[in-house]
């Protein structure tokens, strides 16, 4: 009857040290499941990203009004006869302590 107490014993601890510790434990439980709730933040963040980039793609091809804007902001273009002033301010200077 010992042998059989001290067995179960031992098959417990084994099963317990698998739960806790081992693969599949909790803790890889509790890890994954962070790292799946990452995951579903950066699938989110992506698709903002995608629609905000679809949205634009079709501004872009409706007209060329805001092909203009982007030549204009991102390029410095201008069109003929029009002239280009650029201002630029002087930095602030530095405050005495």
């Amino acid at each position: 009857m010992r042998w059989l107490i001290a067995v179960l014993v031992v098959l417990l601890v084994a099963l317990q040290y698998r739960l806790w510790v081992g693969e599949g434990s909790l803790a890889d439980l509790h890890g994954l499941k962070g790292e799946i709730a990452f995951q579903e933040a950066e699938i989110k963040r992506m698709q903002t990203r995608n629609q905000e980039l679809q949205a634009e793609v079709e501004d872009l091809g409706r007209g060329s009004e805001a092909v203009e804007e982007r030549a204009r902001s991102e390029l410095g273009m201008i069109k003929p006869g029009e002239i280009f002033i650029q201002v630029i301010e002087r930095p602030k200077p530095a405050a005495k302590p």
